[in-house]
């Protein structure tokens, strides 16, 4: 069975995944939410370059919660890719892809393994819309409006149609929705 491509993000009702200045203090990190096991369901992330600059290899402080320490020692352990028109090759924790994104995420994904995270930013999640590489949409909503921010999704070009799989709502406020595309 082919890997599958999963956006899965943090969302304010009114469609931003960040504030204005990049803040995301908004974002509930539930246990309920079983973050985890959607960490155990893959082992591969894509990041954009932007992305990967900030949390690609982000360290907590020592006066972290424990249960912080484990989630980004588990997201540290994936392979990781990082899109980017500008950044070459590999550093010792990515590799880089430049150009023929279509045909290097059909390698990946064809490749045995578990899914796939696309982490994002925007840029990378509307170059995946558009080429039809996302399978499946994790959005938690979160209850907040930020009344402005970077959106989630821009420049979209085309309808999507998508099916719901599944919901759930967490005792933070925070609803969980999944749809695949329509035929995938």
């Amino acid at each position: 069975m082919k890997r599958k491509i999963i956006l899965d993000l943090a969302v304010t009702l009114d469609g931003f995944i960040e504030g204005k200045n990049g803040e995301v203090d908004w974002c509930v990190m539930d246990p309920e939410m079983g973050f985890i096991n959607f960490l155990n369901q893959i082992d591969t992330i894509f990041y954009g370059r932007k992305s990967y600059d900030l949390w690609g290899q982000f360290t907590p402080q020592l006066e972290d919660p424990e249960t912080d320490k484990e989630m980004w020692a588990l997201v540290h352990s994936k392979e990781k890719y990082v899109f980017s028109r500008t950044h070459k090759g590999t550093d010792s924790k990515a590799t880089f892809i430049n150009d023929n994104i279509f045909e290097e995420v059909n390698k990946l994904k064809n490749k045995p393994g578990k899914d796939i995270w696309l982490y994002g930013g925007a840029s990378l999640i509307t170059t995946f819309i558009h080429l039809g590489l996302v399978d499946e949409f994790r959005l938690s909503v979160h209850p907040v409006v930020l009344g402005e921010g970077k959106p989630l999704f821009t420049d979209i070009q085309q309808r999507l149609n998508l099916e719901m799989v599944n919901t759930r709502t967490f005792s933070s406020g925070v609803v969980q929705l999944i749809y695949h595309l329509n035929g995938k």
